[in-house]
């Protein structure tokens, strides 16, 4: 199933075990094992029939001009949760890139339309790229564990400290959906608006799904595995022990997130 994770979870799982000895984590981190495979035979199923077909539809029928508006867009309200996660972990100088990013892409990017900071980065030598911080990132800075794994129902691979830091993310930072200082309303702004997202990021990845089946020999666990390793490679800021042959994907991995 591939929704508001799917692009983390596919790329990461391209990223990090699309290699030769990609090895099984541990089943202790995964003792909902039954559960989990069950809800993800659902989100598998809803994904062929609902979010796939919707995707395909949106991408034969919205100009890549306004596909990528729309990326930029939802990519520059992201940028807001990153600089407030950022300085809880007291990355200040994340912080301010991130900061930069959301102050230029929206004036002068017209609320997003347009990356203009992503293209002052690679032009110059001010680096103001895009990074990646989420309220899971911070509580593991602080020392809280993963906990078990945990399919969810749409949304798809998660941890208890994910879940947790997914649901303070939308609740507190994302200016679209955020119950503290979010006026919008539910069924006219916040649901439509979230609704675009899904399925904006689902038709980005549709040339990847072949790749995905095709290096899975159980993709449950192939997915499962992936998304374990590169969350524990953001909260401890990519220093981890590497996997042999993971190397030859790096630069896959900066290209994909």
């Amino acid at each position: 199933m591939m929704t508001s994770y799917s692009q983390k979870v596919l790329l990461l799982a391209i990223s990090t075990c699309l290699i030769p000895g990609c090895a099984s984590m541990n089943n202790r981190q995964d003792p909902l094992e039954p559960m989990n495979r069950a809800i993800f035979s659902f989100n598998e199923k809803f994904d062929e029939f609902v979010l796939e077909p919707a995707a395909r539809g949106y991408h034969a029928v919205v100009p890549d001009p306004i596909e990528m508006i729309v990326g930029n867009f939802f990519s520059n309200i992201g940028d807001v949760a990153i600089t407030a996660n950022s300085l809880l972990q007291l990355k200040f100088a994340d912080a301010a890139a991130s900061s930069s990013r959301v102050l230029i892409n929206t004036t002068f990017g017209l609320l997003g339309a347009v990356d203009l900071a992503s293209h002052i980065s690679q032009v110059s030598d001010i680096d103001i790229s895009k990074r990646n911080e989420d309220f899971g990132q911070t509580l593991g800075y602080y020392g809280v564990g993963a906990g078990p794994y945990i399919v969810l129902p749409i949304l798809g691979p998660s941890t208890v400290r994910d879940t947790v830091g997914t649901g303070v993310d939308g609740v507190i930072f994302d200016p679209l959906r955020s119950s503290v200082y979010n006026k919008f309303d539910f069924l006219t702004v916040r649901l439509p608006v979230t609704t675009v997202q899904i399925i904006d990021i689902r038709a980005q990845n549709l040339d990847l799904d072949k790749t995905l089946e095709e290096a899975a020999l159980d993709k449950y666990e192939f997915v499962r595995d992936a998304y374990l390793q590169r969350r524990e490679s953001l909260v401890r800021d990519g220093d981890v022990p590497k996997e042999e042959g993971f190397e030859e994907f790096e630069d896959l991995n900066d290209d994909l997130f």
